[in-house]
């Protein structure tokens, strides 16, 4: 039997004055890619905030690596964070500093390496995303869309960690560089053991890269199942969202 990387089971969540989720219950398994997608205001990313413990739900149990979120000191909550990266929406990388120092910036915060091993480290995670060396020393508007999304990533995987967060990956991506992304995204679950979870609404790069997709719909996970048998559920919220898209 497989083991459970995240269990969700209940969760709510009112914001705004009115229900976002008003029962999720959702699992992923270690080694998967699993994607979380639904209409627009769904609660796609509340889920990940939620799991990211960005914010409190109003009601429900999270587990992430068996640990229960809700009852964790600050020194608990800061280690669980060190085993998971997150790739956020447009990259987020600091536009002050060069793609070298974006991605040792998580060794420096966390860590008390020699600063040389960092370095090294650091041009280790660049080359593994598949950027040059040379860009380890440009500042990310120096660099096409997908290059930051390459640092981001290379950022996101600095601590080594075993579960990696993508929200969006390949918004403002041209459709070329959407599919090397998307076969990166497979490369580093495969060559680092990762399990992979995103919220996406990219129907062609979820096709490419995920093992299970979670459909949220009227406050809940509606279905889970492979992107190919959702396309073809019957459900009349899942039929009528794949229909527009």
């Amino acid at each position: 039997m497989s083991e459970s990387i995240i269990e969700i089971k209940g969760l709510k969540n009112y914001l705004g004055g009115q229900w976002v989720h008003s029962g999720v219950d959702l699992t992923v398994q270690k080694g998967e890619i699993l994607a979380i997608i639904g209409g627009s205001g769904s609660g796609k990313t509340t889920i990940l905030r939620s799991v990211l413990m960005l914010m409190k739900p109003t009601a429900g149990d999270i587990k992430v690596f068996g640990q229960d979120i809700s009852h964790l000191d600050t020194q608990e909550a800061l280690a669980l964070r060190r085993r998971w990266g997150m790739l956020f929406q447009h990259s987020a990388l600091f536009s002050s500093m060069t793609v070298l120092e974006n991605v040792m910036f998580p060794m420096q915060e966390f860590t008390n390496l020699e600063y040389e091993f960092m370095y090294e480290l650091a041009l280790l995670k660049i080359a593994l995303v598949g950027l040059p060396k040379e860009a380890a020393g440009k500042l990310p508007s120096e660099l096409s869309g997908g290059m930051q999304r390459r640092a981001a990533a290379a950022r996101a995987i600095a601590m080594d960690p075993e579960l990696l967060f993508l929200d969006e990956p390949t918004t403002g991506l041209d459709p070329l560089s959407a599919r090397r992304f998307d076969d990166l995204i497979v490369f580093l679950r495969d060559s680092l053991k990762l399990t992979i979870v995103m919220v996406s609404h990219d129907i062609e790069s979820l096709k490419r890269t995920t093992d299970r997709v979670a459909f949220i719909g009227d406050g809940k996970v509606l279905s889970i199942e492979p992107i190919k048998e959702l396309m073809k559920n019957k459900h009349k919220i899942i039929a009528d969202y794949f229909s527009k898209v």
